[in-house]
């Protein structure tokens, strides 16, 4: 049995609290409390399946390899983070009671997170589409298909930079069968209808009906063949469209160098510093030895404060968000790398809790 989360649940766990209004009520609308009962296990011991586990109410209980064992109550501080959340797992996790609780994909969180740290919102031209009611989580939408998980933390901003809006009225054709590629589209008002013509249908058979943050187009980009379906308005709308050429230049990682935890402590005893750029809530659970936290949004205006002789290792959870940061302070001339695998990289005794 499961029931809806409202977003002053969600606040109470980092770091969604740190969310942006619309990706915490976009996380409202695809999440669930879920209920188990007393000794049901939710989490084992060596898994790495990418979930995060939020305790509702009652009690979990940690159960180590080595037998010791923990209980986190949900009104704990412990209980405000996910449970056992470094990978592979450390504990395996069972209900100490009947127990609420949330599960949430962590490469979405991750991305959520980058986005909203990397200010992506604060794109003038984009702000004022997003004023428009119908429009309201169309970039959030975004963050949740296939071909945008490909784009490189360190080029989202760009893609929001080199979108082009376009005004469709009901009954135009976006895109027809049998045409080379030429866009990547997002919808951001408005319906859309994909049709396929057939030997046998020359009207061609309805395949689907697209909404608000869905996208078409980057099939026939990525393979360079040409499109396999229609696409037309069902109603008056606006369709975001990025151009082949910077689909494919923003699908290319830039030119960092990721090191991986070994390297890294090597370069940190010869000098270099640890720069973690998560919230200040994710570095006071956990860091490295000596870390200055400068949050990602906080980069570009904390430039002044690092020391542009001192190379720095930046990381956060995946590689996501020091990636977008590393990006930035090379481009301002500092010395920078990213940890490979951010914090999955550094096993649990390594850290300063």
């Amino acid at each position: 049995m499961s029931t809806p989360v409202t977003t002053q649940l969600l606040k109470r766990f980092v770091p969604l609290d740190s969310l942006k209004r619309k990706n915490l009520n976009a996380l409202c609308r695809k999440t669930q409390v879920a209920s188990a009962e007393q000794g049901k296990m939710l989490l084992k011991e060596g898994e790495s399946d990418h979930r995060l586990i939020y305790l509702v109410s009652g009690s979990l209980t940690l159960t180590s390899p080595d037998g010791t064992v923990e209980v986190i109550e949900s009104d704990s501080a412990k209980a405000r983070r996910p449970i056992s959340e470094l990978l592979p797992r450390k504990h395996t996790v069972t209900a100490g009671t009947p127990i609420e609780y949330i599960s949430l994909d962590a490469d979405l969180l991750d991305l959520m997170l980058t986005w909203d740290q990397a200010g992506a919102y604060e794109v003038h031209d984009l702000r004022a589409l997003d004023s428009e009611p119908d429009q309201s989580h169309w970039m959030t939408a975004l963050l949740q298909t296939r071909a945008f998980r490909k784009i490189p933390a360190a080029n989202i901003q760009a893609i929001f930079m080199r979108l082009e809006q376009i005004d469709y009225q009901a009954g135009d054709t976006i895109v027809k069968q049998g045409d080379e590629g030429d866009f990547f589209y997002i919808i951001t008002a408005g319906t859309c209808a994909v049709t396929r013509e057939t030997p046998l249908n020359r009207d061609g058979i309805r395949l689907a009906v697209l909404a608000v943050g869905d996208t078409f187009g980057e099939e026939a980009l990525i393979t360079e063949s040409k499109r396999n379906a229609t696409v037309s308005m069902l109603s008056n709308g606006k369709i975001m469209r990025l151009s082949k050429a910077n689909f494919h230049a923003l699908l290319k990682e830039p030119t960092l160098e990721k090191v991986d935890y070994s390297k890294a402590q090597a370069t940190i005893a010869n000098g270099a510093k640890w720069l973690d750029v998560r919230l200040p809530s994710e570095f006071e659970a956990s860091h490295q030895v000596g870390a200055i936290n400068i949050p990602l949004y906080f980069i570009r205006l904390k430039l002044d404060t690092l020391d542009p002789d001192i190379e720095y290792i930046v990381y956060c959870d995946t590689g996501r968000r020091s990636s977008a940061a590393a990006f930035i302070l090379i481009e301002k001339g500092f010395k920078a790398c990213v940890l490979h695998d951010g914090t999955k990289s550094i096993d649990a005794q390594q850290r300063v809790t």
